[in-house]
């Protein structure tokens, strides 16, 4: 599939073949890093910052809940994937263009979110949020085609692994650099702070070269919406298209639910936002990081398919450990650590498997579109599901058993793996 685009300038078609060492490899893999890093930070202000400036506000755990929906424009991305593809700045190329535009967008929206306050003005929170979402998703439609354009097939593995764990090192700027900030500073400062971190992005945007494709894209917006659609059916055929897409969406369901109120499950349990951003927000840090590095090296000897078992298994019985956490008397950092950074590791693991996955599911030609498919339909739990969690956690009682009915809604994305990734598939190369 990469025979069908050759790349320009320092990612030429013969390095494309070349070995790890050679030229160019490096140099994607610091792209990698660089564009992962900027694509997370967005997402983890969601996850982590928000909850906490919230919860500062003293608002309910409901309504902190409901802010997950703020970000539902992950979920629609499709919908105008195929416009970035079209609309550019001739100068900068298409994927370039939106690499600057993008990032430089998301500093002033996020530093104009910190001076809002959610206990009079959640409307207007909600409003800026919403259009946040819609930038930070189509930044990731951007470096999701970017990302699979520049690196050939025998990189993907690797290449997503160093993607997903620059991803995760961007939340320790919301979720614990801020946290510290925080006691300290006021939250509009904050907010301009993390917001800064997103111009590495454009800077890198500024310096690389944009990827050639050699084959002609759609024409039309409407061929660019019709084409990716019928090459994936007609390669996986209906029934496997249909089963792959359900399965994007289960795989990650029950360890996504789990975290989605991490913020506010360490603020219940009585740990201050220092004790938080210096112990469970490293820890979560530093065990996916662990997770993604063990997980994109065991995929060299491992398929990608047996890979999503072993590592779906770990990540489905560390979900427990949160439901012990919850029962726990006092505040021990060290059983805060333990519990959050074994979770992250096993998680690490799997993300791993299933961003290596997902971009081997999809053709190279009609990659925005069909990345941005697959992934809006992996955020799907995030955003949508995730948004009811604090009303799952007071119809179950409290934490200990909505943690137990997580561990049971990780069950049927497993229960699909022989039907999407049988075991006996030959290892990809």
């Amino acid at each position: 599939m990469v025979g069908k685009h050759v790349l320009s300038g320092n990612f030429s078609q013969q390095s494309l073949g070349r070995s790890p060492k050679q030229a160019g490899f490096w140099k994607r893999i610091l792209i990698c890093a660089v564009i992962g890093f900027s694509s997370g930070l967005p997402l983890f202000v969601f996850l982590n910052l928000i909850p906490a400036w919230a919860d500062s506000y003293h608002l309910d755990i409901k309504t902190i809940g409901l802010l997950t929906l703020l970000q539902l424009p992950y979920v629609f991305k499709p919908l105008w994937a195929p416009f970035l593809d079209f609309f550019q700045f001739r100068q900068y190329g298409r994927r370039r263009t939106w690499l600057i535009v993008l990032p430089l967008m998301l500093v002033i929206a996020l530093g104009m979110l910190g001076t809002l306050r959610p206990d009079s003005q959640l409307s207007l929170i909600s409003a800026v949020g919403i259009f946040i979402s819609f930038l930070s998703a189509s930044l990731d439609i951007v470096i999701d085609a970017y990302r699979r354009e520049i690196l050939p097939d025998n990189e993907l593995g690797l290449g997503n692994t160093i993607h997903v764990n620059a991803y995760k090192l961007a939340g320790l700027v919301p979720g614990s650099l801020a946290f510290i900030l925080a006691d300290s500073l006021p939250w509009d400062v904050v907010f301009w702070i993390v917001a800064l971190f997103m111009l590495p992005c454009v800077i890198l945007a500024i310096v690389v070269r944009e990827p050639e494709l050699r084959q002609v894209p759609p024409r039309t917006l409407t061929a660019a919406f019709i084409e990716p659609l019928q090459e994936f059916f007609n390669r996986k055929g209906v029934k496997a298209g249909i089963a792959l897409i359900a399965f994007i969406f289960f795989y990650k369901l029950g360890d996504s639910l789990a975290t989605s109120l991490a913020t506010k499950f360490y603020l219940d349990m009585g740990y201050t936002k220092t004790q938080i951003g210096a112990v469970a927000k490293v820890a979560v840090l530093w065990g996916g990081l662990i997770g993604g590095f063990v997980g994109g090296f065991a995929m060299l000897r491992l398929s990608i398919h047996r890979a999503l078992w072993i590592f779906g298994v770990a990540q489905l019985l560390v979900i427990p450990l949160f439901a012990w956490l919850s029962m726990q008397q006092g505040q021990s950092l060290f059983a805060l650590g333990a519990v959050v950074g074994t979770e992250a590791f096993a998680v690490g693991l799997g993300t791993a498997a299933f961003v290596a996955f997902i971009a081997m599911s999809t053709n190279p030609a009609y990659t925005a579109f069909q990345l941005a498919l697959l992934t809006s339909l992996a955020s799907l739990p995030r955003t949508v599901v995730n948004g009811y969690a604090g009303y799952m956690v007071e119809f179950m009682g409290g934490y200990t058993g909505f943690f137990w009915l997580c561990t049971l809604l990780a069950i049927p994305g497993m229960l699909m793996l022989p039907w999407v990734a049988p075991w006996n598939e030959k290892k990809t190369k």
